[in-house]
């Protein structure tokens, strides 16, 4: 009995060692695949274009490498290689990440358009440590494809394009040009019925003044004269008394005084004698006004109220012209 208990003790210590020994083996291969790389297609065979999606994953054991900021970066796939095209490529998706390792998965799909075996090469997984500038890569292994094309049975004839199959109208399908063509219709009709209907509108009849050019002329200077606009604005009083005129002439003798200049208006009065009497008087309001508008002359207080006093008088000798020469007001020298 006692013989037995003495190998059951030496067996136990034997199983003790021999684990203490594998954990002891085990524990330094956990740091140097403290990064792992795969590529899993879901598919190695295939007919000409259909797809083949490969799953990449990338694991970095963060257990192994404490408190490292680590950057990893997925394989730069060429659009086209060896006969393989790449198709698309989703978004990393870090689900499964936690304080021990973190995860980065993704998705490439592929096709080919060429029957055959062609290898999709190894795929370069990089892994860099922005904490100490460590820098590691990982490889994965190849992937072959087989890619193969569609049997033809080439021992039967070749048969006719079949031809087209003709498909009952819906109508339900185009009612909404149906409802356009309605309204369309609708709208026309509406128009037209409205445009015969309607009433001509009558012609306006022309405007009569309530006043004579002569009487708005005269009102136009008393204004001026009783606000005296020359204490503060020269040159809105002199555009303003030259307006005047311009007007009268305009509206009395049928002269295009508002678009001329001076000497183009002094050219205009001459085969108006009535106005051709008043020349001097005329280019001189006239002159004056010019120079206080364009060259920032200031006329004194005395020219601003004589050009006023001209104007009106003006004004007056051409209304006065009907009436005998002895009741005509002397305004000073005439040519």
């Amino acid at each position: 009995m006692k013989s037995i208990k003495n190998i059951f003790t030496t067996v136990l210590l034997c199983c003790i060692f021999a684990g203490a020994r594998a954990q002891d083996k085990e524990a330094p291969v956990q740091y140097e695949d403290y990064f792992k790389v795969t590529a899993k297609a879901d598919t190695t065979r295939i007919r000409i274009g259909e797809p083949v999606k490969v799953d990449l994953t990338a694991k970095v054991m963060l257990y192994a490498l404490k408190g490292a900021n680590i950057k990893v970066i997925f394989p730069n796939i060429p659009d086209s290689s060896n006969h393989i095209e790449l198709v698309e490529r989703t978004q990393l998706d870090t689900t499964g990440s936690n304080e021990n390792q973190r995860i980065w998965r993704q998705t490439v799909t592929f096709t080919s358009f060429d029957s055959g075996r062609w290898e999709l090469p190894p795929m370069k997984f990089e892994v860099y440590s922005v904490t100490d500038g460590s820098y590691d890569s990982v490889f994965t292994d190849p992937i072959f494809i087989d890619v193969g094309t569609v049997a033809v049975d080439t021992t039967k004839a070749f048969k006719p394009i079949k031809p087209l199959r003709a498909v009952a109208i819906n109508w339900l399908d185009y009612w909404f040009l149906i409802l356009g063509g309605f309204l369309l219709i609708t709208a026309i009709i509406l128009y037209f019925t409205m445009w015969r209907n309607r009433k001509k509108a009558p012609k306006p009849l022309p405007v009569v003044p309530s006043k004579s050019p002569f009487e708005r002329a005269l009102e136009a200077l008393d204004k001026l004269e009783k606000e005296q606009p020359w204490q503060t604005d020269v040159k809105g009083y002199y555009t303003s008394l030259t307006d005047v005129l311009r007007n009268y002439f305009e509206q009395q003798f049928n002269i295009p005084a508002m678009e001329q200049t001076t000497a183009e208006l002094m050219d205009d009065i001459k085969p108006v004698t009535i106005l051709n009497q008043q020349r001097n008087e005329i280019y001189a309001i006239l002159s004056l006004a010019d120079l206080a508008k364009f060259a920032k002359l200031q006329p004194t207080p005395q020219e601003h109220e004589d050009s006023l006093r001209k104007a009106r008088a003006v004004v007056e000798w051409t209304r006065a012209s009907a009436q005998p020469k002895t009741e005509q007001p002397a305004i000073g020298t005439n040519s």
